[in-house]
């Protein structure tokens, strides 16, 4: 097994690691990835495979943290709970019942650790008259308030913090109280907010004081963002149409649908300053196989989401260590180089996952609803490729999150109520081969965040430029370059600087679009009072507030 940082074995433990019932931690990281292997790998023996060759293979991907599923198979693969998924999608229908049944079924899938998305539209606008009571409607800011404050009591009990999108139309009359339901901070903290806009709005979105509002909004709480319906449902393998998308926007799903999702360590597959394809492909066809048994093993909390699930076979392989897998590259993020790299690279795991999934239809047939499909070849899946953000699993796998750019070259990051310190281990190593690493050096890039002001090679600069000093065309441009080979969808956020205009997140919506994005988030660096990211002098104040132990510039804060 791969050695794990610190930090990934602080977050396991915190986590992850089965523990009894007073709470003692009862296995090791080793032991973890075991559980899963073998649970993930029982479904093989209805298919008349071996399911100890899969266990074998699917150990040997995680434990070399070549490969990792989304939390909630981590946490849950091998025990009681057995529920695998991260993303779900409920419908809400303009009644009370419907309402109260869809916030039921939220909590069983919130109370195992997954996430849900919905999409508000369908309930009538504040003040309406209710045709079976003649009372007055409350709207839909009213009820996600419920929502809100049902995912707090819920995520006080449970391992991974309860998750929601909540979206509306741009046509939806209530619209503007949408848009600004966060602007007193103290309201729908456990949603994340997006506007869906079709076409014909972002056509005239220049003109329009509705987008100017949603972009002082997004400039002022990074909330709401875009999703770009009509995108989304030109580019989805079904003819039924999506309306939401799971709480990071990565997975637009019909109503009740889930996916699970899985990610490639991409750092880990540069040898000798090159792209190993062939270990690479490998891993993509483990990883769809991986994912295509939790379909099967899974328990589900709510039966119409088992059997959408199952008609459709959705799954979401993606990627994590993009940034780092550039800086081996000798590639600096934002260039021409990188956007073409991107594209080339993802077009490929695009590629090979199909044919991991056209593979599997032949020994197991293809998804019940292939016949229902805008696709041409049988596969296993409706879709197969997903770009997720991949926050405490590129913690656990020692890399950097998603396609994100380094946040800082040195930060804080906050999980669970834990403060961790990182520092990227490719600049320690660099600066330790190049021979100008210094204690005072790294103290200065904790202090700072950035290299831009250090005494270091100007190649190195141009390596390691960090978030908030690329321009936000770049953020947009590797995401879209991405979002060609990916029939899921992206989840990336364009990080502004503090001193970004409300006119550079309208550039940035309208980019994102024109590029054929299908969703985007921006968010301006402290435009909120807590954020899960610190850098520069806001990271050495949160160090100051907390005291630990460190282990290789690794602390526990």
């Amino acid at each position: 097994m791969v050695p794990l940082t610190a930090n990934a074995r602080i977050v396991l433990e915190a986590r992850y690691l089965k523990k009894d019932n007073k709470g003692k931690i009862i296995e090791t990281p080793e032991q973890m990835f075991k559980r899963v292997a073998k649970a993930v790998s029982l479904p093989d023996r209805r298919y008349r495979q071996n399911p100890k060759k899969a266990e074998k293979e699917f150990y040997e991907l995680m434990s070399g943290l070549k490969f990792l599923p989304n939390s909630p198979t981590l946490m849950n693969a091998g025990t009681e709970k057995q529920m695998l998924s991260a993303c779900f999608v409920l419908p809400v229908e303009d009644s009370l019942e419907s309402i109260f049944t869809t916030l039921k079924n939220m909590a069983l899938i919130e109370q195992v650790g997954g996430g849900v998305g919905f999409n508000f539209s369908a309930l009538r606008s504040k003040g309406s008259v209710v045709g079976s009571t003649k009372g007055v409607a409350s709207g839909p800011v009213s009820f996600m308030k419920i929502y809100d404050a049902s995912t707090e009591v819920i995520k006080q009990g449970s391992r991974r913090r309860g998750a929601m999108m909540g979206i509306l139309n741009a046509n939806h009359p209530d619209i503007e109280e949408f848009i600004t339901a966060k602007q007193k901070g103290d309201m729908l903290n456990n949603f994340n907010l997006s506007v869906a806009v079709p076409d014909y709005f972002m056509k005239k979105a220049n003109n329009s004081k509705l987008f100017k509002l949603i972009a002082e909004n997004a400039w002022k709480t990074g909330d709401p963002g875009l999703v770009f319906i009509d995108e989304i449902n030109r580019k989805h393998p079904l003819k039924d149409k999506i309306t939401s998308t799971n709480p990071c926007a990565e997975a637009p799903l019909l109503p009740y649908e889930s996916c699970n999702l899985g990610s490639i360590n991409l750092s880990k597959f540069v040898k000798n300053n090159k792209v190993d394809f062939e270990e690479l492909k490998k891993a993509v066809h483990t990883g769809v196989h991986f994912l295509d048994n939790v379909i099967d093993v899974n328990k589900y909390p709510v039966k119409e989401t088992e059997l959408i699930t199952k008609a459709n076979r959705k799954i979401g392989l993606g990627v994590m260590g993009f940034a780092e897998m550039l800086i081996q590259l000798n590639v600096a993020y934002d260039s021409d180089e990188a956007v073409a790299f991107a594209e080339k690279l993802m077009r490929f795991i695009r590629a090979e996952a199909e044919n991991a999934s056209i593979e599997l239809a032949r020994k197991r047939g293809a998804f019940p609803n292939f016949k229902k499909s805008k696709l041409k070849r049988k596969q296993r899946n409706a879709a197969v490729t997903s770009i997720a953000p991949t926050g405490t699993i590129s913690i656990i796998a020692g890399t950097s999150s998603g396609i994100e750019p380094l946040f800082a070259v040195s930060f804080v990051r906050e999980v669970l109520n834990t403060k961790l310190a990182e520092t990227n281990h490719l600049f320690s190593d660099i600066a330790k081969e190049r021979g100008f690493y210094t204690k005072e050096l790294m103290e200065k890039a904790a202090q700072w965040g950035s290299v831009q002001k250090l005494n270091v090679p100007a190649d190195v600069k141009r390596l390691f430029v960090i978030s908030h000093e690329i321009k936000p065309e770049w953020h947009v441009k590797v995401q879209a370059a991405f979002q060609r080979w990916v029939d899921n969808a992206v989840s990336k956020t364009v990080n502004l600087p503090s001193n970004a205009s409300i006119d550079d997140v309208m550039a940035v919506y309208l980019s994102a679009w024109k590029m054929k994005c299908k969703g985007i988030t921006v968010y301006r660096y402290g435009s909120k009072s807590e954020q899960v990211l610190y850098a520069g002098e806001d990271a050495v104040k949160v160090h100051s507030e907390f005291s630990g132990g460190c282990i290789k510039g690794e602390c526990s804060l």
